[in-house]
């Protein structure tokens, strides 16, 4: 039975939010791929996450954006499954696959500032991140 967005841990749902960025602009590119890999096989939050559930979330969240709705339910699974304290850590890595081919695009700007109001974030503390994923991603 497939998942769905309700059953998300924590980790699936950080997940989902990082495919959910980088699928915005209907085409995932290879340095977004590699920067969540890179994050799920390196930051401390994934240290017991289950590697195998990165195929499943991703068919989720791609089923889910494929609603007319789809949004809505992220958002709704993002603030119903992380706890808050992580919402900050979740806008990180979405800059992150943002940045990681070194240019946000239009769709990417967009979601990124639904993240902002539905996850209520700081806007000087969202400026801090986007400056650092700029800083992190750019190229020479």
């Amino acid at each position: 039975m497939p998942l769905t967005a309700s059953e998300f841990t924590p980790e699936d749902t950080l997940v989902a939010v990082m495919i959910a960025v980088s699928a915005t602009d209907d085409t995932i590119r290879t340095s977004e791929l590699m920067s969540i890999e890179r994050m799920v096989n390196h930051l401390p939050v994934f240290r017991d996450y289950e590697l195998e559930r990165l195929k499943e979330v991703s068919n989720t969240v791609f089923d889910v954006l494929a609603e007319e709705d789809g949004l809505d339910i992220l958002w709704e699974a993002v603030r119903t499954t992380l706890p808050e304290r992580l919402h900050d850590t979740a806008y990180a890595m979405a800059c992150d696959v943002a940045a990681a081919d070194g240019a946000a695009r239009e769709t990417e700007l967009r979601l990124l500032e639904d993240m902002r109001y539905e996850l209520n974030i700081d806007r000087l503390l969202a400026a801090a991140i986007e400056a650092g994923a700029r800083a992190r991603h750019r190229l020479l």
